[in-house]
Order: C-alpha cells, then sequence, then structure tokens
C-alpha cells in the first residue's frame, strides 16, 4: 500500500484496530459539528458525520503535504427503538442508557469515509446486538470502573459489559467496536 494514511480519530480503539491491520498512520483530527440534518436515513447518519470529519481534516493534510495521503474517518451511532444514543455526557446519561440497552437488540451502525486530494468514498455497515438483561448493580458496576463516556451507547463490547452483557452479535464485532475491519480493507484496496 502506497498511502499515507491519516486516521481523523482520536478513539483508541480505531487506533488498535488500524495497528492490528499493521497499518501505518498519523492521526490527525480537528474539531467537527456532530450534528446532522434530520431528515437522514439511519445508515446515512454516521456516512454524513464521517464525510465532516475526513473534510475538516483534509485542510490539515494539505497543508503538511503528505505523500498520497488517504484519511480515514469514522463515526458510529447506537439505535434503539428510534432512537438514536449518542455519547453520554453524565453519569445519569449512562445509567439511563444502558437501562435502555438491557434485554433488547439494538443496531450499531459505523460510516467511514475515505478521502484524498481528488476523490472520496464512502459507506456504512450495520450490527444488531443483543443484550442480556442488565441489573441496576451491573450497570453501575460498568459506570464505576469503566469509561463509557467517550462511547455511543454508553459501553465499549471488548470492556467487562461486553464480556457479561451481550448474548449474540450478528455482523461484525469490530464495528461495535467502532470501525468495520473486513470492510474497510476491502474498500482501502479497491480505492483510487
Amino acid at each position: 500500500m502506497n498511502y499515507s494514511i491519516i486516521l481523523a480519530s482520536q478513539s483508541p480503539r480505531r487506533q488498535q484496530l488500524l495497528q492490528l491491520l499493521d497499518w501505518k498512520f498519523e492521526v490527525l483530527v480537528a474539531n467537527t459539528d456532530e450534528n446532522f440534518p434530520a431528515d437522514l436515513p439511519l445508515m446515512q447518519i454516521p456516512i454524513y458525520i464521517a464525510q465532516q470529519k475526513a473534510a475538516t481534516v483534509k485542510t490539515q493534510v494539505l497543508q503538511k503535504k503528505f505523500p498520497n495521503p488517504l484519511i480515514i474517518a469514522a463515526d458510529t451511532i447506537v439505535h434503539l427503538n428510534g432512537q438514536i444514543l449518542g455519547k453520554p455526557t453524565n453519569r445519569q446519561e449512562a445509567i439511563d442508557m444502558l437501562s435502555q440497552l438491557s434485554n433488547q437488540t439494538h443496531d450499531v451502525v459505523t460510516g467511514v469515509c475515505l478521502m484524498n486530494e481528488t476523490q472520496q468514498h464512502s459507506f456504512s455497515v450495520l450490527t444488531k446486538v443483543h443484550f442480556l438483561p442488565l441489573s441496576n448493580e451491573q450497570i453501575i458496576y460498568y459506570i464505576d470502573n469503566y469509561q463509557p463516556y467517550d462511547k455511543a451507547g454508553s459501553y465499549g463490547v471488548q470492556e467487562w459489559i461486553g464480556l457479561v452483557a451481550i448474548k449474540g452479535i450478528e455482523g461484525c464485532y469490530f464495528n461495535v467496536m467502532g470501525l468495520p475491519v473486513s470492510a474497510l480493507y476491502q474498500a482501502v484496496e479497491q480505492f483510487g
């Protein structure tokens, strides 16, 4: 691969997944508004936000003159019963979100945007996650011992809660972590 890969994400999980691919990359981020038009279909919402992230970082990439740059940006949302569960802003929001997810099946959708100086390719991947019933004690334990505040839906599948509360997953496990790695790999191979 002859790209200078730039990951437009501060997510340690996305960085870890790219490292597992043995890709060399740099991280560049910029503050991006994560609002989206109210009429967007579910599968388009994270694509829209990922495109905004990539476009914002593109300015920095062009200024730094990376050779053959390829920006990878992603956004993940959790969708339950017609509602999008974003990142909780406080402890009570995290408790409320995990209480809603308890004993339910929800969708995790990650949108990915690949962008270079002249082209852009975007796609999204949906994974269904089936949660077991969670007790209030389990929810409190997780929130008090892990960091749910930077995660859509207030949980990380790779953490304690994923071990004890997830009954099953339909689709890509890594998508629930925040990056559909196999789909990304194929898209990068075909990009350009």
